[in-house]
């Protein structure tokens, strides 16, 4: 059953690349969201010790997860299907690095971490923000308690990741590793999005403040 699928998804990837990926961003970015919302349900009650009995059922936010399978739909999929794809030629044939050597899969590491990674995240907070009714404003104060913590866990992270995927994972399939990381990627950032100013956040955000005084 699982060849049948792989092979399906593979026939899907030779035939419609982009497609297949602006799809499965978004479902997986959907599931992620379902799975945020179960653990911050867990966490909360965990927290306020609630018994079984007085604690409040789970139940799926489908609006919020239609708006986080949007991101998966419109952001994650083309732009990641795009960027991966150009990042590899670009250090091929600009930087003329040799494939899979130190230095090809560093620079591809350092070019993710620092371009796409933040540019996600700051796409990420400001269309939850905006999808869910805030003003500029709103968005704007949700970002400085968001990003900076987001950034800082998910460095520590996907550096690791990447250099797995940059130096082990042909071309053609560093899509597909890349989203079923998204999948815990998703559940993650929604989950810091509905954290709001939990005490976490506001210690990792004293550290920028810090440096400003």
């Amino acid at each position: 059953m699982m060849m049948k699928v792989w092979k399906w998804y593979q026939s899907c990837l030779s035939h419609h690349p982009l497609k297949t990926q602006v799809i499965s961003s978004g479902l997986l970015w959907g599931v992620g969201d379902i799975a945020a919302q179960y653990i911050t349900h867990s966490t909360t009650r965990n927290r306020l010790q609630l018994s079984h009995d007085k604690a409040e059922d789970f139940k799926v936010n489908w609006k919020r997860v239609a708006i986080t399978s949007t991101f998966g739909f419109a952001f994650v999929g083309p732009v990641g299907h795009f960027w991966y794809e150009n990042l590899d030629k670009f250090i091929k044939l600009k930087l003329l690095l040799p494939p899979n050597s130190a230095r090809f899969v560093a620079a591809k590491v350092a070019m993710d971490g620092l371009i796409f990674g933040p540019l996600d995240l700051l796409v990420f907070f400001t269309y939850m923000g905006f999808s869910t009714g805030k003003n500029a404003e709103q968005v704007k104060e949700d970002l400085k308690r968001d990003f900076i913590p987001a950034l800082i866990l998910e460095g520590g992270v996907w550096p690791i990741v990447q250099v797995a995927n940059f130096r082990y994972v042909p071309v053609r399939y560093q899509l597909l590793y890349v989203n079923i990381f998204c999948l815990l990627d998703s559940a993650f950032l929604s989950w810091v999005e509905q954290q709001k100013d939990a005490a976490w956040k506001q210690w990792l955000t004293s550290f920028t403040s810090f440096k400003d005084r």
